[in-house]
């Protein structure tokens, strides 16, 4: 599979990086819904959650961490923070390559898209 989010990765994209490992990579989304707004990937190439397996496992757990580190480090986790995934078209899902969006910096309001 081979996305926009993939070419990031390999850096053939420029992107507002904020946060990388050798397992993740997280950087300002180009249309921010927030003040801050940041999308978390897993370098390794899943397509999003349904499609996660077993083998995935220590993935996904250690992406939750990450989220949370990456929080912290943008100064949002005192005050709270949303986090998203969006799962094949009729959930919203644009980019086939498993993200996560990192929401704060502002009060959300509770019906948010």
């Amino acid at each position: 599979m081979s996305t926009i989010f993939k070419k990031i990765i390999d850096k053939e994209i420029p992107a507002n990086i904020v946060y990388e490992d050798d397992d993740f990579l997280a950087f300002y989304d180009i249309q921010p819904q927030a003040k801050v707004h940041v999308i978390v990937i897993p370098k390794k190439e899943i397509k999003n959650l349904d499609e996660a397996t077993e083998e995935d496992v220590l993935v996904l757990g250690k992406l939750q961490l990450t989220i949370a580190k990456i929080a912290r480090k943008l100064g949002i986790s005192k005050d709270g923070y949303r986090v998203i995934t969006n799962i094949n078209e009729n959930g919203g899902q644009t980019v086939f390559h498993m993200h996560y969006h990192i929401l704060g910096g502002e009060k959300l309001p509770e019906n948010f898209k």
